[in-house]
C-alpha cells in the first residue's frame, strides 16, 4: 500500500514504469562533476547523519548528476533514503542497505568491469536502480540521458559487463522494504 508521502513501488516494468516518473526524473543530462559528496558550488552534499524520517526533499538535478546521483534522486522519489555513498560506499553499506538477490523493483544494482587490484570491490562502479525483469533505469554518459537498459545491454560495455549484484533500501527500522 503507498503512503500518502511517497507514490507506490511501480508495479509496471522497465520503459513503462520510467514513463510513470516526474519529468523532472525523465529527463536529466549527465554530468560526471556531480555526484554525491561533491562540494558547492557544483553540487550540494546531502546533509550528515541517517536519513530524516518522511519525504525526501526533491533533489536539485537541473545541473545534472552523475549515476549515482541520479540513482538516489529516483531512490528518494519512492521515499526510499540512503545516505549518499560513492559506489564502493554502497557496495559495502549494512546499514541503509543488504544484499539482495534476486534483485527486486528499486533495488539499486552496480555495474563494473570487473575487480581493480587495491581498490575496494564496487570501486567506481556505475549505479542504476532495477526496474523489474532484466530492466535498469540509469543515467551514463553515452546516453546523456536517463535510459532503460537490459543486462545484455550493459554486458556488451566493457566497463558494465560485470553486474555486482543488488543492495535492497532497509526501512528506518532495519527491515528491508
Amino acid at each position: 500500500m503507498a503512503s500518502p508521502d511517497r507514490p507506490q513501488v511501480p508495479t509496471a516494468h522497465g520503459p513503462v514504469a520510467f514513463e510513470g516518473l516526474p519529468r523532472a526524473l525523465r529527463n536529466v543530462a549527465y554530468s560526471a562533476a556531480r555526484h554525491p559528496g561533491a562540494g558547492t558550488p557544483e553540487c550540494p552534499s546531502y546533509p550528515a547523519g541517517p536519513p530524516a524520517a518522511g519525504p525526501a526533499p526533491p533533489p536539485d538535478l537541473t545541473g545534472g548528476a552523475n549515476c549515482q546521483r541520479y540513482a538516489y534522486a529516483v531512490l528518494g522519489h519512492f521515499g526510499l533514503r540512503v545516505p549518499p555513498p560513492r559506489s564502493a560506499g554502497l557496495w559495502a553499506d549494512r546499514a541503509a542497505t543488504r544484499p539482495a538477490a534476486p534483485p527486486g523493483p528499486l533495488d539499486p544494482v552496480p555495474f563494473d568491469a570487473g575487480p581493480v587490484p587495491a581498490r575496494p570491490a564496487g570501486y567506481g562502479a556505475h549505479v542504476g536502480v532495477h526496474l523489474g525483469p532484466d530492466r535498469v533505469l540509469h543515467l551514463c554518459r553515452e546516453a546523456g540521458r536517463p535510459v532503460v537498459w537490459t543486462c545484455a545491454d550493459f554486458a556488451v560495455r566493457p566497463r558494465y559487463a560485470r553486474l555486482l549484484g543488488a543492495k535492497r533500501v532497509v526501512a528506518g527500522d532495519g527491515r528491508t522494504r
